[in-house]
């Protein structure tokens, strides 16, 4: 579970990052068997900054959730609720 924590740690930090308003960012956990997924909550304005342009920034993100993900054998993915 700590290492969970510690992915959900990463995305929740990134976006805050991102964003205009960081105490709006929240990040929900939903473990499965084979696959965590990582749920991230943003204020509406800034659902965009998440997002990026065409989709690069959201993809940016997934891509660095899955190169740590590699390490600890698990896999994550990362949904952007709104």
């Amino acid at each position: 579970m700590a290492a969970g924590g510690g992915m959900k740690q990463l995305v929740e930090d990134i976006a805050k990052a991102l964003v205009d308003v960081p105490e709006e960012v929240s990040v929900h956990a939903v473990e499965g068997e084979q696959v965590t997924v990582l749920e991230l909550r943003v204020a509406d304005g800034d659902l965009g900054k998440i997002i990026g342009k065409q989709g690069r920034t959201a993809r940016s993100i997934r891509t660095i959730l899955g190169a740590a993900s590699m390490k600890l054998n698990r896999r994550f993915t990362l949904e952007i609720l709104e």
